[in-house]
This record gives C-alpha cells, structure tokens and sequence, in this order.
C-alpha cells in the first residue's frame, strides 16, 4: 500500500512538470505497465484530481480547475521556490515583499525539517548588496504586461532623468528588469522608433488601446537591445574603443549596463560604451585591465592622458613631468590616438 501511494504521488508529480506525457513514457519513468499506470490515473480521478485523456495523442495530461489539490514538489523544487520568495521579497516591486514573506511561512510550515534547514541555511549565509532601486506598483506591472501579452497600444505620463515630462503612446513589446530598474521596450508611435523606458518613472493610462501587429525589436533580442541602449545611447560622452583582446574577454570583464562588445577579429574587439564625463569613461576603459587604444573624442583622449600621468605621480619614480622640469610619457599618443600598453 505504501509502494502504491509513493507512486501515486510520483505519478502526480510527473503530470504536473509537463502538459502532455504518453501512457508508455509514464510507464517506463514508473518501471510499471502501461495498464497499471492507467489504474494509477483512475485512483487520481477518484481524488479529484482531473486528469484527461489525450485526444488524438495516447496519453493522458493534468488539467486545471477550482478544485485541483496542491501541488506536488520535489525536494529541489520546493527549495528553489523557497528562495525564489526570499529573493521576490527584496525586489524593486511595492508591497510584494510582504506577500512573498506570507506565502514563504506557509511554505516552511509544510516543509520537511531537512528542507527547512537548507532553506533556512541560504537565508542566514546571505545578505543584499548594495542600494536597493526605485520600487514599481504590481498595478503598473500587471497593466504593462497585460498590455504587451494582449498586443494593445499603451498611454501613459513619462518623466524623463532630466525631469521633463511627456505623453507617450507606445507598441509595449518587453518588461525587462534589469540592474535593479524595470524598463518598457516599446515602439514609440510619437517618434517612430524603438524607446526604453524606467517603469518607475510612467504612469499607464486605462483602458489601453487598439491592438497592433508586433514587430521585433533591432537585432531580436529585447534584453540585447536595452543593454546597448543603456550603455551608449543616453550618456553625455559616448566613444568606440579598439581593446586588444578577443571579444569574449572582454565581455568577460564588463559589469551589466556597461557598454557592449563588437568583434574585429580574433585578438580584437570594439567597445561601444558612453559615461557622463570624459574622465569617468576613461576609468571604465581602463579598469577593464586590457590594451587599448582611444582615436577620440578629443576630450578622451586628454582624459587617458591624464589619468595616465595621475598614476604614475601616484608611485615613487614616476617620470610624469610635475612642473618642475621632471619629463612626462604618456599613455601613448601618436597623430590624436592615446593608447596602453
């Protein structure tokens, strides 16, 4: 009796992970016959559970419904999903860390003493770096999101970082969080070209509007596209720099948001990156830690050079010239390149 259970329970869980199985893929997962498992799909009816035949497929899929008992969760999943709730409870969505944290207790009341110690054992071993980012209404990311599912046009109010505000009617495509932010990929029907906007910064208008045919974002990749957006469209100084080193390392290196890598070749890439001064993108460049080369802006190229100098009157025996007649040697710079080595 209890060998039938256990696999009751297994057979619940395997119905659960995926929408359609067949009866002799169940039957080999359960080491069982095919009519035995069609027994074991009675037994489940019996409790409540709606399990349906297939039609035009030998197999058998779990439906959903009002009375649908719990789910059923393996050891790893029931981990996952409690550190997932510890996560949610920290993130930049207002009002969700209480939900989180009721739905985490409920949770840990039905956890094995074994399971409850892991989870509790990643509580208590991690902390949040860092500033925690502006927070979104789950009212604004529900209509958002209802808005690109359904394909309808959005409205709303947008204050910009300069704090200029404006009225927008957009394509919504793609919520994406990103280093803290949540942003809107959206075609901008005003301007006729693809925008990013911060969530926390619109205020949606409802109902939505008409619907529309979407269209794919530049290059397809949503994720892709506000990574670039973020890290060279809006900054004031804005620069391509040749590193002298392969693509993938120096993608390596660069932390989200930071700029984007294109390859040259092999040993090679170009850096496509923006700051808001000229000194902080030549730190950015540098702290990456390989040769490069700046063929401008101008601006750029002095702010190498003198972050070159500051380094070297930083040790003993930096030959930078001080005013006082000691010879200065550059990052390097021959015809308005400033290069390191």
């Amino acid at each position: 009796m209890v060998r039938s259970s256990a696999r009751l329970l297994q057979l619940l869980s395997l119905l659960q992970s995926r929408r359609h199985r067949s009866g002799t893929e169940l039957a080999d997962r359960l080491g069982v016959t095919v009519r035995t498992v069609r027994r074991d799909v009675d037994r489940l009816r019996e409790l409540g559970y709606p399990v349906h035949a297939s039609q035009g497929r030998a197999g058998y899929r779990l439906g959903a419904g009002a009375v649908l008992p719990p789910l059923l969760l393996d050891d790893d999943e029931a981990v996952a999903v409690a550190i997932g709730l510890r996560t949610a409870a920290a993130s930049a969505v207002t009002g969700i860390d209480e939900t989180a944290l009721r739905a985490m207790s409920k949770l840990e009341q039905v956890l094995p003493a074994r399971l409850r110690h892991q989870v509790a054992a990643v509580q208590h071993a991690t902390v949040r770096a860092g500033h925690p980012g502006p927070t979104v209404g789950p009212d604004v990311l529900a209509t958002i999101s209802t808005a690109c599912y359904r394909r309808e046009r959005l409205r709303f109010d947008y204050t910009d970082h300069h704090g200029g505000r404006s009225n927008r009617l957009v394509e919504p495509h793609t919520l994406v969080s990103f280093a803290r932010h949540w942003y809107l990929l959206a075609w901008d029907t005003g301007r006729g070209d693809w925008r990013c906007f911060r969530v926390d910064r619109l205020r949606p208008w409802t109902p939505t509007g008409p619907r529309f045919a979407r269209r794919e974002p530049p290059g397809g990749d949503a994720a892709a596209y506000l990574a670039r957006q973020l890290s060279f469209g809006p900054w004031a100084v804005q620069a391509s720099v040749t590193m002298h080193a392969p693509a993938a390392v120096v993608t390596e290196r660069l932390w989200p948001g930071m700029g984007t890598v294109e390859a040259v070749d092999a040993t090679s890439c170009l850096l496509h990156l923006g700051a808001g001064t000229p000194g902080d993108l030549a730190w950015m460049v540098a702290v990456i830690g390989v040769d490069f080369t700046v063929a401008g802006p101008p601006e750029l190229v002095d702010a190498v050079r003198g972050l070159g100098d500051r380094c070297r009157r930083a040790v003993p025996g930096g030959d930078v010239d001080d005013g006082v007649g000691r010879p200065c040697s550059s990052l390097a710079a021959g015809h308005g390149a400033a290069q390191s080595r």
